[in-house]
C-alpha cells in the first residue's frame, strides 16, 4: 500500500514539473512575440491659430554718422597744443589745435634775401623821389617825370611790405596785417562730436597737397544724424525698394530697437566672399536723448510683406505633392486624412492658410517619442 502511494506522488510531481516547464516555455514564447510586435505610432495633435505673419529679409552692416570729416592742417609743422579730447562736443569754428611752423631753411634764406633787396630798392627810390620832388617844385622837370619817380617809390614800399609779410609767413605762418586769421590755429569746419584725435602734442604734421592727403588732426561727426550702411544679397535685393521701413537691432544695445527708413540701394553689386552684394543705406530715426556710438554693428530687418490676424500653421506641418500642398487632418483617433490647402506668405516658422482647413481641425504633428513619454511620466 505504501509503495503504491509513493509511486502516485512521484507521478504527480512529474506531471506538475512538466506542466510548470510547459507553462514557462509558453509564457516565454508569448512574451517574445509581444516584444516583436511594433507598437502603433502616436502623433502629436496641433491646430491652426490666428496670428500675424511678417515676411522679412535681414541685412548686416553698421551704424555710422552721415557727416563724418577729417580735419587737416593748412600748414606743415609741429603740433604745439591740442584743445580737444575724444567725445567732446564742439561748434563750427572752435579751435582744435595750434601748429608751430618749422620753416624750411632754403625758403627762409630766400625770404630774408628778398627783404634785404626790397630795403635797398626802397631806399634808392626814396632818394630819387625826394630829389625829383625838389626839382618838380622848382619846375625844372615835367610832371610826367615826377609821376614816374613817385610810382617807383610807391612800388618799392609795396614790395618792401610784401617781402616782410612773406618772411613772417615762413617764420610764423601769419602776417602782421592778418594776425587774427592765422592758419596755425586748426579750427572745426562743422558742429558735432570729436570721435578721435589721432595726433598728440609734439607730433609732426603736414598740410594736404597734390601728392599727400595730409595729417589728420581730428575726426568730427554729427552724432544726431546717423545712417545704417549694410549689404543685401542679390537674391533679396529685387524684393526691396526705397522708402521701406527697417527695424534695426544693434548687438551692443540688445534692449532697444531702432526704426529706420531705406533711402538708397546701390545700382551695382560687388563680389563679397564669392557672392554678389549690394550696398544699402537707411536713415536712422533717433528718439530724444537716444545715442548710438559710431561703428556699432547692426542687423536690419526689412519688412517685405505683412499679414495681420490670419489663420496660420507651423510650416513643418505642411507636405507637398507635386505642385500642391496638403496637411493631414484627424478623422478618427490617430487616423488621418489628406487635405489640400491654399497657402499665403511665410515667415520661415508659420505659414498663412488661405483655404482648406479651419481653426478647429486637428492636424497631424510630430511623432511622439515613447522614451521621452516615459521619461516625462517619471519626472
Amino acid at each position: 500500500m505504501k509503495k503504491n502511494s509513493g509511486s502516485i506522488l512521484r507521478k504527480i510531481f512529474k506531471i506538475f514539473g512538466f506542466t510548470l516547464l510547459a507553462a514557462v516555455f509558453i509564457g516565454t514564447l508569448v512574451f517574445l512575440y509581444q516584444k516583436s510586435q511594433k507598437k502603433p505610432d502616436v502623433f502629436e495633435i496641433q491646430t491652426a491659430k490666428i496670428t500675424n505673419i511678417v515676411k522679412k529679409t535681414v541685412a548686416t552692416g553698421s551704424v555710422i554718422p552721415r557727416k563724418e570729416i577729417e580735419i587737416k592742417p593748412q600748414v606743415s609743422g609741429i603740433v604745439e597744443e591740442i584743445f580737444i579730447v575724444a567725445g567732446q562736443k564742439i561748434k563750427e569754428g572752435d579751435v582744435l589745435a595750434r601748429v608751430k611752423i618749422i620753416p624750411d631753411m632754403v625758403n627762409l634764406n630766400a625770404a630774408e634775401s628778398r627783404v634785404n633787396r626790397a630795403k635797398l630798392n626802397l631806399e634808392d627810390a626814396r632818394i630819387d623821389f625826394d630829389r625829383q620832388s625838389v626839382l618838380f617844385g622848382k619846375q625844372v622837370i615835367s610832371k610826367e617825370e615826377f609821376q614816374k619817380a613817385k610810382l617807383a617809390f610807391n612800388s618799392a614800399k609795396e614790395e618792401m611790405e610784401a617781402a616782410d609779410n612773406n618772411l613772417e609767413l615762413i617764420r610764423k605762418g601769419v602776417t602782421k596785417s592778418s594776425a587774427t586769421t592765422t592758419n596755425t590755429l586748426i579750427r572745426s569746419t562743422i558742429q558735432g562730436m570729436v570721435l578721435d584725435v589721432p595726433v598728440k602734442e609734439g607730433f609732426s604734421v603736414i598740410q594736404a597737397n597734390t601728392f599727400n592727403a595730409g595729417t589728420t588732426i581730428a575726426i568730427i561727426a554729427d552724432m544726431n544724424d546717423m545712417i545704417f550702411q549694410g549689404k543685401v544679397d542679390e537674391t533679396e535685393v529685387g524684393k526691396i525698394k526705397e522708402g521701406m521701413n527697417i527695424e534695426l537691432t544693434i548687438g551692443a544695445i540688445e534692449s532697444e530697437k531702432f526704426n529706420a527708413e531705406l533711402k538708397y540701394i546701390a545700382p551695382k553689386g560687388a563680389v563679397d566672399n564669392g557672392a554678389i552684394q549690394f550696398d544699402i543705406k537707411a536713415d536712422v530715426k533717433l528718439k530724444e536723448n537716444q545715442f548710438i556710438r559710431s561703428g556699432y554693428s547692426a542687423n536690419a530687418n526689412i519688412v517685405l510683406e505683412k499679414r495681420d490676424s490670419v489663420l496660420a500653421i507651423p510650416e513643418g506641418l505642411l507636405k507637398f505633392q507635386k505642385d500642391s500642398a496638403f496637411v493631414e487632418v484627424e478623422s478618427l483617433p490617430q487616423k488621418f486624412d489628406k487635405r489640400f490647402v491654399k497657402t499665403g506668405i511665410s515667415d520661415g516658422i508659420n505659414i498663412e492658410i488661405i483655404s482648406g482647413i479651419t481653426k478647429t481641425d486637428r492636424l497631424k504633428g510630430l511623432l511622439v517619442d515613447p522614451k521621452k513619454k516615459v521619461a516625462d511620466k517619471k519626472s
